[in-house]
């Protein structure tokens, strides 16, 4: 069994328009936009990145915003929603804040005992706001107050056919296993950080997810460092998964592979963080780029879509 793996590390996802996505995740919600870079595949397309004031991992929302991207459609095979927490009790202020800049999709629930607000993305993207008592702190630097402040990741949630040989991925990986309400069981990495919680969600008759605008690109978990990165990929490989060699994402380095239910896995090291190339006071201002794609500086500035006012 993998030991290494601390929880979440980041999600990323796919949108239409990289300004409206700007404009939900730090106005609406309140995040720091950390860095502002681009797809290392596609670099005329932004690399997005939200989270608290460093940009820690587990607190990190990423976006591909593809120009004019079709909308995804949701079902079996995908991450189907991200969490956020947030503090005990401020369910009925988000609700009046979502409510006043006209989200969609907005509605509450309790899961395993916890309060949660349901909301939409801008491209359909399903998100929650999880009240635990979580003692990280919140980004309030774009107005929402500390109070209610959104302080990373909770949980994610796998929508899956058969949630079998996933669930045992999962275990291998140092998730134990919790409790099921209705057809939805927890798992959650004992020890880990904040960030810690997948619920497997079991749809045998979904139809399959596919991929687009409001789309999970892939989950990303954490470990510390580049060797117990490299002590996760061997036993990845040792178990028969088709595992990445190690890429440099400049922020963090990553190894990727495919689960038996569909979803693309990611494990990225904490290491070396958002300030390698900005100080933290001034994360996500300035357009970074990339080593290999430095030389297009000039034509990118012109050809991406500004961010602010």
């Amino acid at each position: 069994m993998i030991k290494q793996i601390k929880g979440l590390h980041h999600v990323t996802s796919i949108a239409r328009d990289a300004r409206e996505n700007n404009a939900f995740f730090t106005n609406v919600l309140g995040l720091r936009r950390v860095k502002k870079t681009v797809n290392f595949d596609a670099p005329d397309v932004y690399h997005l990145y939200y989270g608290d004031e460093a940009g820690t991992p587990g607190t990190v929302m990423t976006y591909f915003p593809f120009p004019n991207a079709g909308r995804g459609t949701h079902g079996a095979g995908e991450v189907g929603r991200a969490s956020f927490s947030i503090p005990t009790g401020s369910s009925q202020a988000w609700l009046d804040r979502l409510a006043t800049f006209a989200v969609t999709g907005l509605s509450q629930d309790t899961r395993f005992g916890q309060k949660r607000v349901l909301f939409d993305g801008p491209d359909g993207d399903g998100f929650a706001l999880v009240e635990s008592d979580d003692e990280r702190s919140p980004w309030t630097g774009n107005g929402v107050s500390a109070e209610m402040g959104i302080r990373g990741f909770h949980s994610a949630d796998m929508r899956l056919r058969d949630g079998d040989v996933t669930g045992e991925l999962l275990q291998f990986m140092g998730y134990e296993k919790g409790d099921t309400q209705d057809n939805v069981t927890r798992f959650i990495v004992p020890g880990g950080n904040d960030a810690n919680v997948i619920d497997l969600e079991v749809t045998p008759d979904a139809p399959r997810a596919q991929q687009g605008a409001g789309s999970v690109h892939h989950i990303a978990f954490a470990v510390e460092n580049r060797a117990r990165q490299l002590e996760v990929r061997e036993a990845l490989i040792d178990t028969g998964y088709q595992v990445t060699p190690v890429i440099d994402r400049d922020y963090f380095y990553a190894i990727y592979f495919r689960t038996p239910g569909g979803v693309l896995f990611e494990v990225a090291t904490n290491e070396p963080g958002f300030d390698r190339d900005e100080d933290t006071a001034h994360l996500g201002e300035a357009l970074k780029l990339p080593s290999q794609h430095e030389h297009l500086r000039a034509r990118l500035e012109g050809l991406l879509q500004p961010l602010d006012d």
